[in-house]
């Protein structure tokens, strides 16, 4: 089930995207209506779980994590639960996907060093549900987080 989103709160949720920290009275300027409206209506999406949570945005390299690698997995189909709750619980990983393809998971980790990163490979291949592993370093990042446009019922 979706829930219905219409132009208004399609402009709230552009708007809080844009600034997670942005005020009622913002947001409201934003969709044109009156904050008390814009307030009612995030409790709303709230209530509806069209808002999971708030979260803010952050700029890893300023933790020292400026190795960027993606992980491409082919997992043995009874350990699948194992490797994503592994790679999940190393604290390095900002997605962990279960995908469909050649590969079972995709995952993103954030690392302090080249050798911080190889320690984690190193974990990976001899992971015994771990079949294959490919490694990509991220080179340069074009964009990150940027939410795709909310679609409205109207």
């Amino acid at each position: 089930m979706s829930a219905r989103i219409d132009d208004i709160d399609g402009k709230l949720l552009q708007a809080l995207l844009a600034d997670g920290r942005a005020s009622a009275s913002d947001l409201a300027d934003a969709a044109d209506v009156a904050t008390s409206t814009a307030t009612k209506r995030l409790a709303r999406l709230e209530d509806d779980g069209v808002i999971e949570r708030y979260q803010p945005a952050l700029d890893y390299s300023a933790f020292g994590y400026d190795v960027t690698a993606v992980f491409r997995l082919d997992v043995d189909g009874e350990g699948l639960a194992d490797v994503v709750g592994d790679l999940r619980e190393t604290g390095r990983m900002i997605g962990v996907y279960e995908v469909t393809g050649s590969d079972d998971v995709v995952a993103i980790g954030k690392f302090a060093s080249t050798s911080e990163m190889n320690a984690q490979i190193k974990d990976l291949v001899t992971h015994p549900h771990v079949r294959s592993a490919t490694t990509d370093i991220v080179l340069d990042t074009v964009c990150e987080y940027e939410p795709p446009p909310v679609r409205t019922t109207e």
